[in-house]
């Protein structure tokens, strides 16, 4: 008998592989003296050993048991917007590794639309949908759709929006089974603390919000200001509008106005920080004064790497896609029990000196459709953990 590579018995041992036809195919004179050469029989061999086949074990996720076809729908406030392209990747990646069809995406295209996102919802409500992925965006107009679900037996989790946020208290307004997403009126704190640091004198500062009063960025514009305010700044709450495309007009004609008494100018959605460093350059106050906003579209990473902008808040939109597919598949294998959590995404403030990090074409932050394993080397830099909530 031709000597077996150790590797090959070590999988061989590795798979508990009993003494059956399978196993005597490979340690008898098969040829099997490198691994390399081992890695179809053993594969084949397998699968006799286990009485599957190929194509059976694709229909399975790992070692958990074949499921049937669980459709998720995702309602989103802006679903054509480029901050959810990396959450539209998420929830396909998820899909991909459970083996389950990828989730139905819709609600409102690019203008918060809660009639449209109710309107999307009910028609998951009537297709017998096996789990909701929503926005809540509004404390109220969410109730009663997201009620009729769950009373139908479709798990409901939101995602990036959950209510509103009234003196530091969330008002929620479903009762739905959790939440994935930034901590939305602590991140705002976050972004005042960091204005704080880089104005040392309080004065004239505005904040830029596409839409006033909605789930998503009214608790930002409220968190910053509860920790501006008190400290003697005068913050200027301006909208630019739902849509993009007006954006970038409304922040100009702002900044052109009062860009002699402006001590700093802020934005708390995607859109409006991807405007905010050129409207600054084309006002001269590129670099003069701070600047900063969330998420991480190209233009944002742009306007930090010209030095145009300071920072801007990454919120991991990847994982809110990936995730709430992930719970819904485990809520319904599980019968229920394995209840979903609430996962705040994260707040990490990306600067000039750790935005090329974020400008590698990524699928996690929506830069490029390609699957790729991003290489990282060094130690890794995170400050000491304070809290474990």
């Amino acid at each position: 008998m031709r000597k077996v590579d150790p590797e090959v018995e070590e999988a061989i041992e590795t798979l508990n592989m009993e003494d059956g036809p399978s196993r005597r195919t490979l340690l008898s004179g098969a040829g099997l003296v490198s691994a390399s050469a081992a890695a179809a029989a053993l594969l084949t061999a397998c699968g006799s050993a286990s009485g599957t086949t190929a194509a059976a074990a694709k229909s399975t996720a790992g070692n958990f048991p074949s499921t049937p076809a669980w459709q998720f729908w995702f309602v989103n406030h802006g679903y054509t917007k480029p901050f959810f392209v990396p959450t539209q990747y998420g929830f396909q990646d998820a899909a991909a590794l459970l083996h389950i069809p990828v989730p139905k995406w819709g609600g409102s295209a690019s203008t918060s639309s809660v009639t449209e996102m109710v309107s999307f919802l009910n028609s998951a409500i009537a297709a017998k949908a096996n789990g909701i992925a929503t926005t809540v965006i509004t404390s109220t107009g969410l109730t009663a759709p997201v009620s009729r679900a769950m009373s139908a037996g479709i798990p409901v989790v939101s995602y990036n929006a959950d209510g509103t946020v009234t003196n530091g208290v969330a008002d929620i307004g479903t009762n739905r089974l959790a939440y994935i997403g930034q901590a939305l009126y602590q991140s705002g704190q976050a972004m005042g603390a960091r204005i704080k640091t880089l104005i040392s004198t309080p004065g004239d500062v505005v904040i830029f919000i596409a839409t006033p009063g909605t789930g998503n960025i009214q608790p930002r514009y409220d968190g910053a200001a509860a920790v501006l305010k008190p400290a003697g700044f005068k913050v200027a709450e301006i909208a630019t509008g739902a849509a993009t495309n007006v954006e970038e007009s409304a922040e100009n004609a702002y900044i052109l106005a009062h860009k002699s008494t402006l001590k700093g100018a802020f934005a708390v959605d995607a859109g409006s920080t991807q405007f905010l460093g050129p409207v600054l350059a084309k006002n001269g106050l590129a670099g003069k004064i701070p600047a900063g906003g969330f998420d991480l579209t190209p233009g944002t990473l742009s306007a930090i790497k010209a030095g145009q902008l300071d920072f801007t808040i990454d919120q991991n939109p990847y994982l809110q896609g990936f995730l709430p597919t992930l719970y819904l598949y485990l809520f319904n294998l599980s019968g229920g029990l394995v209840a979903p959590p609430d996962t705040d995404t994260g707040l990490t403030f990306v600067t000039k000196t750790t935005v090329d990090a974020y400008s590698v074409p990524s699928r996690f932050e929506g830069s490029t459709t390609a699957q790729k394993v991003i290489p990282r080397s060094g130690p890794i830099n995170n400050p000491m953990a304070t809290t474990s909530t």
